[in-house]
């Protein structure tokens, strides 16, 4: 590949090159291209994937209050920019048509 022809596909991926990465890049895209060639190749090959199911499960916690209610409200009223009565006021941001 030529020097512009990385600094194009550096543009389209919109990475900055310098020319000391343009001159390292040029050099080594052959290689790099090789590699990329032969893993493009062994994923090609058909080979059939087994499945392997081991044990599942989930870990869960149960449900359960672990606060009494209001605990928190007076500080999260307080941490709120505005409020209304004991909710967080928001802009309006949808009109609802008539």
């Amino acid at each position: 590949m030529t020097t512009d022809e990385i600094k194009k596909l550096g543009s389209l991926s919109r990475i900055a090159l310098t020319e000391h990465e343009l001159e390292t890049f040029s050099q080594e895209i052959d290689s790099i291209i090789t590699y990329v060639s032969a893993v493009k190749d062994i994923a090609a090959v058909d080979v059939e994937v087994t499945p392997r199911v081991g044990v599942r499960f989930n870990v869960l916690r149960s449900d359960a209050v672990t606060n009494a209610p209001g605990q928190y409200t007076d500080v999260m009223l307080a941490a709120m920019p505005h409020k209304s009565g004991q909710y967080l006021a928001v802009k309006k941001i949808l009109k609802i048509a008539d």
